[in-house]
């Protein structure tokens, strides 16, 4: 086969540690500007980002390489430590073990990318 061709639409979510309340509204912006970096550096399309006080959420479209644990261990180290060398918390920033990832159908993209931005 000359091409290769995927739709693969996950969403990944994971708090911060002890789900503490670290990203504040300023901050907010930046960090999803940081991460939406590090998807496309992977070789990822960021489809949507909303960060939450405790929380991202993140809707990407991977390629079909690509393996969701890999990508999220590097979003979380990756921002960890852009969070902490630009002191971007008060105290220690980190994120918490583990993360939920869920797969949709291209017919559900516009419904999920609604929900993350709103």
């Amino acid at each position: 086969m000359g091409n290769t061709y995927s739709q693969l639409y996950i969403q990944i979510v994971f708090a911060v540690k002890g789900r503490e309340n670290l990203i504040n509204s300023t901050t907010k912006e930046a960090l999803e500007k940081y991460i939406s970096g590090i998807v496309k550096g992977l070789g990822s399309k960021l489809m949507a980002i909303y960060c939450m006080p405790d929380h991202p959420h993140i809707f990407v479209s991977i390629k079909p390489d690509a393996k969701i644990s890999d990508l999220v261990r590097d979003i979380k180290s990756n921002s960890n430590k852009w969070m902490n060398d630009n002191k971007k918390s008060n105290g220690k920033f980190s994120w918490q073990e583990g993360f939920g990832a869920f797969n949709y159908s291209k017919s559900q993209k516009e419904q999920v990318i609604n929900y993350v931005v709103n």
